[in-house]
């Protein structure tokens, strides 16, 4: 049962990365980043916020080993404790912080406590 949950999170850490990655105007969108003077922001969608989860999950279904599950929870636990750092000094819309940060803290939580 570990080994089904732990396919279905890693795949929607490439769905949730899929976004940043292929639709990067979107994405910074939905994140109220959209570009107002560069498209560097698009490039950074495409990486931090696509690329690298897009990879991260890839790469634990590809090791199919406890502990690549689990980097991809500790990538969610930055993830979520940025977001929280943002709530204390940034004063970001605090229900995207909670919907995007829950969903992190989540999966975070789940990778860890299954593969640790």
């Amino acid at each position: 049962m570990i080994d089904i949950l732990n396919l279905i999170a890693a795949l929607l850490t490439i769905g949730f990365g899929l976004f940043g990655f292929l639709a990067p105007r979107y994405t910074a969108a939905a994140l109220d980043l959209a570009p107002t003077t560069s498209t560097m922001g698009l490039s950074e969608m495409r990486a931090s916020v696509g690329g690298l989860f897009v990879a991260a999950g890839g790469a634990a279904i590809w090791l199919d080993e406890p502990l690549g599950y689990a980097m991809v929870g500790f990538a969610f636990v930055g993830a979520a404790l940025g977001r929280a750092l943002s709530l204390v000094f940034d004063a970001p819309p605090v229900k995207k912080v909670l919907v995007f940060g829950g969903i992190e803290a989540a999966l975070a939580a789940w990778f860890l406590w299954a593969n640790l």
